[in-house]
């Protein structure tokens, strides 16, 4: 189990700063080759507009739904004494293949500008019928970068529809970073008070792995899960749920059964949650939020956050008041609209903003209270200078990275080398 207080070690993962330059430029090679077509110029959301009054705010509160500890301990003593993120790594069969044995079509979903440094594409038959989404780190889970002994990428996918669907979580092992393996869990909910789980039937568009606890986007708020608490499964068959002979996950050697949700309360108001992440410059520490609107949208999208709760008894949980209730500490309205990814470093926000209709290229703007900047590339010095396809965006603090996962890519682009293109 993870110690509570932050530790500190001298590691070899400080080598992870000295990011990889002869990839870079491979990689932007590559990337400049689709970008000729870009458009010069694009739309500018500009300044962030502050909400101030709580009928701005009001349907942006979110209502903690913990699931009964009879429940989870129903569920345990089913299926066995939970096991942890180590468990899992151990079964890590898989392999992700190197940014020079992908594609060029995988390649597309890497920026042109500024270029990833580290960039791996995912198995085709693993992936097939899944969906590419969230992403996040031990990075987020602890500020030293280090799950235990574990350095760790988790990586979300999704299948089906709201009501028939299925949400698994790729553990990915990211010790050494020229050799990435992962095994995969399966997200379900229990059922029948422990008897019994179903699949988590959302789109992962947004995962925060804070503490011992990963939160991950529903179509009306956040699921929360347990990192101490993955269940291994004992049958293999396409079931999910109790079967005859003990406990399935279609194929899966593990699922993580939800233990708390939290649900918007503020009606047909209530945005539409689309991408998430961590913000370490805020004290607490905060959950950042972006609300999904199509890329073609001319109505304006959201941005607010969640302070994490302070309470040592309630770890990796959001602030909340007595009543169960978790308001915005800070929201804004941007005219960005289609934002896949968001990060925010105190007053300033970033965010990824998909292609729209006319476009070949996401892009991504620095937004703040005064005004709105654009990475830039190619001989026009266009702003389209993101991936075809766009992706969320999560920062390794420990390493000064920012990883996104797009189409069948996992990448990392330096935080340097984003402000630097936008100073």
């Amino acid at each position: 189990m993870k110690h509570r207080g932050r530790h500190r070690r001298r590691r070899q993962g400080r080598a992870v700063r000295a990011f990889l330059a002869g990839t870079a430029l491979a990689l932007t090679a590559a990337a400049t080759m689709i970008s000729a077509s870009q458009a010069t110029v694009g739309d500018n959301p500009g300044a962030l507009t502050p909400l101030t009054r709580s009928a701005q705010t009001a349907a942006l509160r979110l209502q903690e739904r913990p699931v009964p500890q009879a429940t989870l301990d129903q569920l345990s003593a089913g299926m066995g004494k939970p096991v942890g993120v180590s468990a899992v790594l151990e079964t890590a069969d898989r392999s992700l293949r190197g940014a020079d044995s992908c594609t060029d079509t995988e390649r597309t979903a890497l920026p042109v500008a500024p270029a990833a440094t580290r960039a791996y594409c995912w198995d085709a038959a693993d992936t097939r019928a899944w969906r590419a989404g969230a992403v996040t780190t031990s990075g987020d889970a602890d500020d030293d970068g280090w799950w235990n002994d574990n350095r760790v990428i988790l990586s979300g996918w999704s299948q089906g529809t709201a009501d028939r669907g299925l949400a698994r979580v790729a553990f990915v092992d990211a010790g050494d970073l020229t050799h990435l393996r992962y095994a995969s869990a399966l997200l379900v909910v229990p059922q029948d008070g422990g008897r019994n789980y179903r699949a988590l039937s959302s789109r992962l568009s947004g995962m925060v792995w804070y503490q011992d606890k990963l939160l991950v986007t529903a179509a009306d708020g956040l699921y929360v899960y347990d990192m101490n608490r993955v269940q291994r499964t004992t049958v293999d068959s396409g079931a999910v749920g109790r079967v005859e002979r003990g406990w399935s996950a279609n194929g899966y050697r593990f699922v993580l059964p939800a233990i708390a949700s939290y649900r918007l309360t503020g009606g047909r108001e209530a945005p539409r949650i689309g991408t998430i992440s961590l913000d370490r410059a805020t004290a607490p520490d905060s959950l950042v939020v972006g609300e999904r609107t199509v890329a073609d949208s001319d109505h304006p999208a959201r941005l607010w956050r969640y302070d994490f709760d302070k309470n040592p008894s309630r770890p990796g949980l959001l602030s909340t008041d007595t009543t169960g209730s978790a308001s915005p500490v800070e929201a804004f309205e941007t005219e960005a609209s289609g934002i896949a990814g968001v990060l925010s470093r105190g007053n300033e926000w970033y965010v990824t903003r998909a292609p729209s209709n006319t476009d070949r290229h996401g892009t991504l703007w620095r937004q703040d209270r005064e005004d709105a900047q654009a990475t830039r590339c190619g001989e026009e010095n266009g702003p389209r200078c993101w991936g075809i396809e766009v992706g969320p965006l999560s920062y390794w603090e420990a390493t000064g990275e920012v990883w996104s996962q797009a189409g069948g890519m996992l990448f990392a682009v330096p935080m340097g080398s984003i402000d630097e293109a936008l100073a």
